[in-house]
């Protein structure tokens, strides 16, 4: 009896082995697939993340390249003409190529001329981006007893009344005015800084051929530039009471500039660009009436301050 039942054991534990060896053989493969098919869909959600990082890298890649492009179109096509959109000037300054500092190793002052020869002007200072203030060259201009305020807002008014001139560039620093045309229409008592009454000042070019013919009457090509040289078509205009003037700024031009001081007095602030600070020097400069600063304001950072007494009236170009 005993024989018997143990007997029954080993078989019924036999069958149990058996049964668990086959339904282990029957689900396990189920299971291999299940733990493989978990293993390639992580694997392709990671292929899909990978592609889409290639993607955005390839995207920014290109705009980045659009944008390379668009600035060196900006700066040899567009500049000086009135563009609908324009790069932030933070921007434009984090983009700007840094500057080769032997332009301004060596300059200790800002030297003031008188009778220098367009050969003295053109080996010393024409292209070599040195600052420097011409007395002499403004005597024989009419501009320095005529131009003011109201001689603009009439000239400017019988050009408005043939033609509105859109296509010059205009520049409102902190006064908000909108055009050259609401900037000509302050009342009196504004234009003459009256008690109370608000400082002004503001910029533009001039690319109107009529109003061009007119101004150019008056003023010249200054005497001591090279004979070679010729100045930029766009002539520019700044004025404005004391109080105010230009913010710290670099331009964003190719050629030097010179600018005539018609009236008034103007204390610039100069300093080279950040990657020269230790080998340059900043200066701060008084332009009087009559006087003509010559300088690549591309490679200078300059702001300008308005001094007391009478309005500042100053006129420039490029010159190559």
């Amino acid at each position: 009896m005993d024989m018997d039942m143990g007997k029954n054991k080993d078989i019924n534990t036999e069958q149990a082995r058996s049964r668990l060896k086959q339904i282990l053989q029957v689900h396990k493969p189920n299971y291999l697939s299940e733990t493989m098919q978990g293993f390639l869909k992580k694997a392709k959600l990671e292929r899909g993340q990978a592609y889409q990082c290639i993607r955005k890298l390839v995207t920014w890649t290109g705009l980045f390249i659009i944008l390379i492009y668009a600035i060196k179109y900006y700066h040899e096509e567009l500049q000086g003409q009135s563009c609908a959109l324009t790069l932030p000037r933070s921007l434009r300054y984090a983009l700007r190529p840094p500057e080769n500092c032997e332009f301004c190793a060596k300059i200790r002052n800002v030297p003031r001329l008188s009778r220098i020869s367009q050969l003295e002007f053109e080996t010393k200072y024409a292209y070599t981006g040195a600052p420097v203030i011409v007395s002499d060259a403004t005597q024989n201009w009419t501009a320095i007893s005529l131009f003011n305020y109201w001689y603009f807002r009439d000239v400017y008014a019988k050009a408005k009344r043939k033609q509105r001139i859109r296509d010059c560039q205009f520049l409102p620093y902190k006064t908000g005015f909108r055009d050259i045309y609401e900037a000509l229409d302050m009342p009196e008592e504004r234009v003459d800084l009256k008690e109370g009454e608000l400082p002004w000042y503001f910029g533009w070019s001039n690319c109107h051929a009529e109003t061009a013919e007119e101004f150019r009457r008056h003023y010249g090509r200054p005497y001591f530039l090279p004979e070679s040289s010729e100045n930029n078509a766009v002539d520019w205009f700044f004025i404005g009471t004391s109080g105010l003037g230009a913010q710290m700024h670099i331009d964003n031009v190719r050629l030097p500039s010179w600018q005539a001081q018609l009236g008034g007095s103007k204390r610039w602030l100069l300093m080279p660009p950040p990657e020269c600070y230790f080998q340059c020097q900043s200066f701060d400069i008084t332009v009087q009436q009559g006087d003509i600063i010559v300088l690549d304001t591309n490679k200078w950072y300059h702001q300008t301050f308005v001094l007391p007494g009478a309005v500042s009236l100053t006129i420039g170009a490029e010159y190559d």
